[in-house]
């Protein structure tokens, strides 16, 4: 038997956590790429698949990624959504974030889309719909992390 009266209870308590991520050596070069305003995918031969982000390995072929190349700085959105809860430390939300696959790749990367109008969420879906077009915008302080660079509808800013 459950006490209703404790059911909209909420305990509320600080947790810090801080971590050590090892890249390895395919995300360590990709990290590495964006400092100096380069998006890197991994390419396999055998399938002909780009792989943004890069992969150690093809999904396809189950063979290892045999070459770099650079990604377009440009793409079209695959899906997209607009967060409205955050993360303590993170972007103040709302914000928009997209899974864009740049040109010349074959999967999908995901991040922040800057420049919208967010205080209105459901219009500003209306302009992050799959199939948009978007461009690459590196931050001007690069530390090889995925938030050197988002996007921007292509469209703007031009």
């Amino acid at each position: 038997m459950t006490d209703s009266n404790n059911q909209d209870q909420v305990i509320s308590d600080t947790i810090s956590l801080r971590y050590n991520y090892a890249l390895g050596e395919v995300a360590g070069k990709f990290m590495d790429a964006l400092k100096e305003g380069k998006i890197l995918a991994t390419h396999c031969s055998k399938s002909g698949l780009t792989y943004l982000p890069p992969r150690s390995f093809c999904e396809q072929s189950f063979e290892p990624c045999d070459a770099w190349v650079e990604a377009g700085h440009s793409g079209v959105i695959e899906q997209s959504t607009i967060v409205i809860r955050g993360y303590e430390g993170k972007r103040k939300t709302p914000q928009a974030i997209a899974f864009v696959r740049l040109d010349g790749t074959d999967s999908a990367i995901a991040n922040y889309v800057d420049g919208l109008d967010l205080s209105d969420p459901k219009a500003a879906m209306k302009r992050i719909v799959p199939g948009t077009r978007v461009r690459v915008v590196f931050s001007s302080k690069r530390e090889g992390r995925i938030t050197d660079f988002s996007f921007e509808l292509a469209d703007e800013g031009a």
